[in-house]
């Protein structure tokens, strides 16, 4: 697994006892040659009308603070 792979995986796993807290959940999936982080949101999250603000203000905030390499996250 490359560095950034790594990284990535490992601040998901820092993440993810906040979605898990509200029945949530988030699925690594892969990382683009663009450095786009693809996840799916699983659980409560999937769905959820507020899934895309949690997304983008906490888990892509929190992903390019700690890997900087990182342009966006979306869910698949």
């Amino acid at each position: 697994m490359s560095d950034l792979k790594e990284r990535v995986s490992q601040a998901l796993e820092e993440v993810r006892p906040s979605l898990q807290a509200d029945g949530g959940d988030i699925r690594f999936v892969e990382i683009t040659d663009e450095n786009i982080v693809k996840v799916e949101l699983q659980g409560a999250c999937n769905g959820c009308p507020m899934a895309q603000m949690t997304l983008k203000q906490g888990v892509e905030n929190y992903l390019k603070k700690v890997v900087p390499e990182i342009s966006s996250v979306e869910n698949i």
